[in-house]
């Protein structure tokens, strides 16, 4: 699911989303991680950066990816000792949203 903002950037700045796709695409081609593995990387820099719908993004992501629900829950888990526990259960909520909408489909 494309967010409803996400297409209205591509609506208005076509060029802009252009160059930021192919920027994204240039990341994701400069090193040996598969697209797996930069799910879960980007995943835990999401609950990191404390973005919760870059964290649900991710997670659909990681789950289109090949990632299980338990894979997913555990980068939530291991972000403990960094982040803190509180902010863990923020980000934790955040998986379970989309693992349970994805539930329910």
């Amino acid at each position: 699911m494309i967010p409803k903002p996400y297409k209205q950037m591509h609506e208005s700045h076509p060029e802009f989303m252009q160059a930021y796709e192919s920027f994204g695409l240039a990341a994701r081609l400069a090193g040996p991680l598969s697209e797996r593995e930069i799910s879960l990387v980007k995943l835990a820099i999401s609950i990191g950066a404390g973005l919760e719908g870059a964290t649900h993004s991710h997670c659909r992501k990681a789950l289109e990816a090949g990632c299980t629900p338990g894979e997913l829950r555990h980068v939530a888990l291991v972000s403990a000792p960094t982040i803190g526990f509180p902010t863990m259960m923020r980000a934790r909520s955040w998986v379970e949203d989309v693992l349970e909408k994805e539930a329910s489909s």
